[in-house]
Order: structure tokens, then C-alpha cells, then sequence
């Protein structure tokens, strides 16, 4: 009897565990036995591995060969086991030396010629090695750029099983990451491209300095999207840590670009207003993908159309607005996903939409039941609210408007400000700051507070949407250059919380 050892990752959300692969060759009728709770595709696999051994020229072992996956509780998903499987069974069957399989880590799937095809999740498969003290990662070579993202850890990449088989033997060499990567370049057109709403302007800028989340309600054709798309532009670039953040859950959704695999800008995510709960969130069957929410996170999640969007999806948003991530429970397991983005929202007024408001034919019941949809505790989540109205005129002045690099300058210095002042703590905006350090720690002077407790007093917001608006205060303080929020700064928030949906 023989036994053989090789080692993979199973990735569950953003999370990776290492999983030993051990192969038991031994007497019996020719056959191939998986064992360790594998999904129907790893079943699948015991033909792919067969077939790619032996059409690389090796011999299958003759004899009953049984593949145990541990740890044998945690459910085993999709094909990313394959070169890990193939391994084993070559080292069972004294094909291949174990002296480099021991502190390796074999990621890819294979097809039936024994090429190595890529998999979903190898960044933050890379990641989970590196901290479980591998010191070797072998990944499909068209991954080979994503996996060398990750220091600390030699990466290494392989085409064929051929390559593989004789990289283990030390007759060859694999495939290393080469040069730098290519700088991604913003997409999503220039802040200067729109013309008047100087308010609607004002209040993007000062949702880009604080990470806040905005509605933009107004008539079809206002321009309500092309701000909404230039928010990005106005944002500063991901830190080191943001980006492979960020890179490893697109990684997951296999939504990287082979050309730029690094995501170095804040990402736009825009779902259509038919989009279900379980694309919203994450979900699926199987190993549950990341969502919109997830795929958006660091970045921009833009609802358009919010007003048609489903119920169900909206209230949904509760839990990633307020905590920044999301948990997937599925009878597995639970799989987390961050999710800190800013959600825009754009809607229409009323069902009718025309041009001038005048011209609404729709009855009182119907307008309140259009935005009705937009719940009192979704709404408290939503810091800044503005209504467009039609541009009289100047929507063909000759004067070109502020640029998004202008602009940016402007977000860049406001947040520079409040990552200074939160720094100690752990946050880098205005947005994540929680409610009780604002009110405790950093409680503004009494003055400056009179308002809030005033709106308070009276029931026009509740204590979630007065701890909002003092947290807009501190970015329009940080916007005008100031120490702390004055008066004048208070009742700009409250002014955006209190205006918006007619």
C-alpha cells in the first residue's frame, strides 16, 4: 500500500483553509474513490485527473485508489483540487518525489489533455497559503499576475501537468511573475461633462470627501446617472490594503480583467432595477457568490431606478449600510463578504416622470406610493438627500464646469483631515465613524448641537439620522478647512436630510 500527500485551499467568501489531499493506492479492482464532502463538480474530477495523468504520459496507478480530502467536515467546492489530486496520486504511486510537494500549495483545474485551466479565488487562495506557512504556490500560468500580488510567498505558474510533473522531479522550471503591472485608468467620464445643478454638484463632492450615501430624485434626463457615474472620479485611489481587499473578492466573483488584475480605483457596480435579493447580497447554489453589494465595496453602488427596485432588495441593504459586510448562511456554513460601499440612489418623482412637474398627471396616492417603496429605515441610512429640478437655462453655456481632477483635490485635502483625526481609531472617513464617539469623544459645542436637538425635540429625525447629519457636519468642516463644525455646517446637514423626496 502507498500514500501520497498534496496540498490545496478551499475558499469560503473572502476566507481561505488549507486542505490536505491524501491518496491511498492500494489492492483492489481498478477504481477511483472520492472522499471528504465533495461538491458533484470535485466528484467530476476523478475523470478530468485520470485522463490528464495519463495523456501527459504518466501511468495511473493499477489498483483501488482512494483521494481523502481533510479537514473531512468542510464541504469541498468546485475544481480548484484538481492539479492538488493529480499530485497525490503521482506521489502515491512513486512517480514524484514529495521533497517539493510538502511545502507547496497546487491550485488549478484540469482539462483532459493536461493543460491547467484557471479557477476562481486564487488571490485570496494565495493568501490563505501564505499564512498557513507555505512557502510555494503553483497556480494556472494565466493567473500567474493575480497570484503574484501576494508577497511573502514564491508564486509560481504552471501551463500543462507535464510542466508540473517535471518542476517536481527537478528536470524543469515554471513560469514566474514578470515586470510591473499596468496602471488601471479611470472610466466613467469627467465631472466637468455636467452642466449646472450646482447643489446636486456640491452634494457629490461632499459625499466623496465623507464616504456618504446619497439620493438624487428628479425628472427623466436631469442628469441624475451622469453624476452618479462620476462619483468614482472624484474619489482618491485604493491603498495597497484597500486593493488586494477588493482584487480578492472580484477574484471570487471572477470578475478580474486578465490585463489588469490589481483594482487600484474605487469600483462602480450599477445592477439593473430588476436585480434579485440573492445578486443584491450574494448567494446562489453551492459555495455562495459575492453580490452586488460586495462587488461595490470600497467603491460605488449605484441604484438607478430605485423607486422599480423590489422591496424585498432594498430592505435588504439594511445590514451592509450599517455594518459594512455581509454573512451568507447557507447549511455549511456561513460565508462572510466585506462590504463597504457608498450606495447612491436616483428615482423618479412619480410613475409619470415629465419633464416639468406641472405636467404630472399622476394622483396624490400614486406619487406617495411611488418613493413608498424607500422605507423609513432605509431612508435614516441615507445621509444626503437632494432634489434636481430642469435647468432654465445655461445648459449651453459657453463656460466649461469645475473638473473631476479639481474637484478631487478638494475630497483629496478634506479626507487627508479626517483620516489625521480618526487614525487612532482605525477609520478613514466621516462615514464610519460610530454614533457614540461623536456624541462622547468628539461632541461638538453646544451651539454647533442646537439644531440637532431642536430636530430631535420636535420628531423630524430620529437619533440614527441626527448621529448622519453630525457626521456631514464634520465633512463640510473638513471641506472648508476647519477645526470643528460650526453652526453653519450643522444646518447644511440638516438641510440635506430634510430635503429630497417631495
Amino acid at each position: 500500500m502507498a500514500l501520497g500527500r498534496a496540498h490545496s485551499v478551499a475558499v469560503t467568501g473572502v476566507d481561505g483553509q488549507l486542505v490536505e489531499i491524501e491518496a491511498d493506492v492500494g489492492q483492489g479492482l481498478p477504481s477511483i474513490h472520492l472522499v471528504g464532502l465533495p461538491d458533484t463538480t470535485l466528484q467530476e474530477s476523478r475523470d478530468r485527473v485520470r485522463a490528464a495523468v495519463a495523456n501527459s504520459g504518466e501511468k495511473w496507478p493499477d489498483g483501488r485508489v482512494i483521494l481523502a480530502l481533510s479537514p473531512a467536515t468542510l464541504p469541498k467546492v468546485g475544481s480548484v483540487y484538481d492539479l492538488a489530486l493529480a499530485a497525490a496520486v503521482l506521489d502515491a504511486g512513486d512517480s514524484v518525489p514529495a521533497k517539493r510537494l510538502s511545502g507547496t500549495v497546487l491550485l488549478g483545474e484540469l482539462a483532459l489533455d493536461g493543460r491547467v485551466r484557471r479557477v476562481r479565488g486564487v488571490l485570496p487562495a494565495v493568501l490563505a497559503a501564505r499564512k498557513a506557512g507555505r512557502t510555494t504556490a503553483v497556480v494556472p500560468e494565466c493567473a500567474l499576475m493575480e497570484a503574484g500580488l501576494v508577497d511573502g510567498i514564491a508564486v509560481l505558474g504552471a501551463a500543462t501537468l507535464r510542466e508540473l510533473i517535471d518542476w517536481l522531479r527537478g528536470d524543469g522550471e515554471l513560469h514566474r511573475p514578470e515586470g510591473l503591472l499596468p496602471p488601471a485608468e479611470r472610466t466613467g467620464g469627467d465631472l466637468s461633462e455636467v452642466v449646472g445643478q450646482n447643489e446636486a454638484r456640491w452634494a457629490l463632492e461632499v459625499a466623496a470627501a465623507g464616504g456618504h450615501h446619497l439620493l438624487l430624485t428628479g425628472p427623466p434626463g436631469i442628469g441624475k446617472t451622469m453624476l452618479a457615474q462620476r462619483l468614482p472620479s472624484l474619489l482618491p485611489p485604493l491603498t495597497e490594503t484597500e486593493s488586494l481587499e477588493v482584487t480578492a473578492i472580484h477574484s471570487v466573483a471572477g470578475t478580474l480583467s486578465g490585463e489588469h488584475p490589481l483594482i487600484t480605483a474605487p469600483p462602480f457596480v450599477a445592477p439593473h432595477h430588476s436585480t434579485s435579493v440573492s445578486a443584491m447580497v450574494g448567494g446562489g447554489t453551492g459555495s455562495a457568490r459575492p453580490g452586488a453589494v460586495s462587488r461595490a465595496h470600497r467603491g460605488v453602488l449605484f441604484l438607478d431606478e430605485c423607486a422599480e427596485i423590489s422591496t424585498k432588495v432594498l430592505e435588504a441593504l439594511r445590514t451592509p449600510l450599517e455594518e459594512g459586510e455581509i454573512r451568507i448562511a447557507r447549511r455549511d456554513g456561513v460565508a462572510r463578504y466585506p462590504a463597504r460601499f457608498q450606495l447612491i440612489l436616483a428615482a423618479n418623482p412619480c410613475p409619470c416622470a415629465p419633464a416639468r412637474d406641472v405636467d404630472c398627471i399622476c394622483a396624490p396616492l400614486a406619487r406617495r406610493r411611488y418613493l413608498g417603496k424607500l422605507s423609513g429605515p432605509l431612508m435614516d441610512r441615507i445621509d444626503i438627500w437632494v432634489q434636481m429640478y430642469g435647468q432654465a437655462a445655461g445648459a449651453f453655456a459657453a463656460q466649461e464646469a469645475e473638473s473631476s481632477e479639481v474637484v478631487r483635490e478638494r475630497v483629496a485635502a478634506a479626507r487627508a483631515a479626517a483620516v489625521a483625526r480618526w487614525r487612532e481609531y482605525g477609520w478613514s472617513t466621516n462615514a464610519e465613524v460610530p454614533g457614540h464617539v461623536l456624541r462622547q469623544r468628539f461632541r461638538l459645542p453646544r451651539e454647533s448641537l442646537a439644531p440637532v436637538e431642536n430636530a430631535l425635540r420636535h420628531g423630524r429625525m430620529s437619533a440614527r439620522g441626527a448621529d448622519r447629519a453630525i457626521r456631514v457636519a464634520w465633512t463640510m468642516c473638513d471641506l472648508r478647512g476647519g477645526e470643528v463644525p460650526a453652526v453653519q455646517d450643522v444646518l447644511q446637514a440638516l438641510n440635506f436630510r430634510q430635503r429630497g423626496v417631495a
